[in-house]
């Protein structure tokens, strides 16, 4: 606690407003008030951490004083103190948002202590209201990256469904970002205060995962030495995501299907029904159509499947590769304190053209690699993997950027060919149409390895 506390005295006896004063001037910043209205309009015009308010004041009381107080900024703490004898209305206040209460006659040390912990409270406060407006921001889906049209139709489709409280169903292949479209549904939806809870079903065996979702009771099985909740009960009045849920055993889908249908379930070993307020948001890479031919059931699908947000694959939106790659290279530029990295046109380009069948996390996976490995300031195409600097030349394909020069062109042409004849020169030169010496000069002025 220091002087950057700032603490508003309220009382309508001077001397009691200024011995309070006296009290707390050494070790935090102190205003005093000698009503209700004049500590309003002070708290209008200065952030104010906490108020010490006498109870019983003539006009507006100290009640009404910590209802507006409340009112206006809920993070305020407040101490009331009332005379001896009146817990009850002491009581009352805590009810209606005091922090705690301090009978008179005061003891300075007691006070003290009950201004540290309110201080505290207000501190811890203050911290997870900062670190849930990170995760809003970073989870808004304005925040996610992608310009295409077919991301701007997701986006679409994601300001629409958030306020709802309808189950989502995402599809997309392996690494194009679905649990990051299920948290932008999560955290743009009235239950962003809530829990967001995923789960990976395709990694949990079948058994393991009735537990994990539903818990169990004590004794359920071996090693159930204790009653545990599972991840529905924790997600209660939030959102549960449930990834690769094709990935399900039957058994299992009939009993999530009650969970969707009637918001209750039992626990392993249990037979009480508990009832949760959950919505859920399911993914998968397949397609669940095909497989509700005897390998997912139909009636869950459609349960799941109240909207449908198909996300596309990395290379049928190449547009947003210099956006993602940018925006990669900003994140591990600072994670690794090189802070003047930047691509070349030429690697952006590459990038660009590759068919990226990891999809984001593989694009973000190779640009961590190249930061923590690159030794210049400028990333070439030299530092690219193998599998993306060659990939296209490997399979007789051209690809340049427009303003590529003739010589960029006569650069990627011989490249590629040499590729695709594995080396081999001699072969290189006859398909160029040109003499050994002519490739041998190219290849050298090019710098071709």
């Amino acid at each position: 606690m220091t002087l950057n506390h700032h603490i508003l005295v309220v009382d309508d006896e001077k001397n009691a407003r200024e011995g309070l004063k006296w009290i707390l001037d050494s070790k935090y910043s102190v205003s005093a008030a000698s009503d209700a209205r004049q500590a309003l309009a002070h708290l209008a015009e200065r952030p104010t951490d906490l108020v010490v308010t006498d109870l019983k004041m003539p006009g507006m009381d100290g009640m009404e004083l910590l209802r507006r107080i409340k009112d206006d900024d809920p993070s305020i703490e407040v101490i009331v103190i009332t005379a001896h004898g009146s817990e009850d209305l002491a009581v009352e206040a805590m009810e209606t948002g005091a922090f705690t209460y301090q009978t008179k006659p005061i003891h300075p040390d007691e006070l003290k202590l009950k201004i540290a912990s309110a201080l505290e409270r207000r501190g811890l406060t203050s911290e997870n209201e900062r670190l849930h407006r990170a995760v809003e921001e970073r989870f808004g889906f304005q925040n996610i990256i992608g310009r295409s049209p077919a991301m701007e139709a997701v986006f679409q489709i994601v300001r629409q469904v958030a306020p709802t409280r309808a189950n989502v169903l995402i599809q997309g292949e392996t690494g194009v970002g679905k649990e990051l479209i299920a948290k932008a549904i999560h955290f743009n939806s009235p239950r962003a205060r809530r829990p967001f809870i995923p789960v990976n079903c395709g990694a949990l065996a079948a058994g393991l995962l009735e537990s994990e979702l539903f818990g169990h009771e004590k004794g359920a099985f071996t090693g159930a030495v204790q009653s545990r909740i599972g991840r529905f009960e924790a997600a209660d009045r939030g959102t549960i995501f449930l990834d690769e849920v094709s990935e399900t055993s039957p058994e299992f889908q009939v009993k999530l299907l009650r969970v969707l249908q009637e918001q209750t379930f039992e626990r392993v070993g249990g037979a009480s029904p508990i009832g949760v307020d959950v919505r859920v948001l399911a993914a998968t890479n397949r397609d669940l159509e095909a497989l509700m031919e005897g390998k997912f059931r139909d009636d869950l699908y459609y349960r799941l499947n109240v909207v449908k947000i198909v996300l596309p694959p990395l290379r049928e939106r190449p547009e947003d590769i210099p956006l993602l790659a940018t925006a990669f290279l900003r994140e591990f530029n600072e994670l690794y304190d090189k802070k003047d990295l930047r691509f070349s046109p030429k690697t952006l380009a590459r990038l660009q053209t590759h068919d990226w069948p990891g999809n984001v996390r593989q694009l973000r996976n190779v640009i961590e690699n190249l930061v923590v490995l690159s030794t210049t300031r400028e990333i070439g195409p030299r530092g690219l993997p193998d599998s993306i600097r060659q990939g296209e030349a490997a399979r007789g394909v051209v690809s340049l950027p427009i303003g590529s020069t003739l010589a960029d062109a006569e650069r990627e042409l011989i490249h590629a060919t040499l590729l695709q004849h594995k080396g081999n020169r001699a072969k290189t030169a006859r398909v160029l149409g040109i003499g050994r010496k002519t490739l041998y000069r190219k290849l050298e002025q090019y710098e071709i390895e």
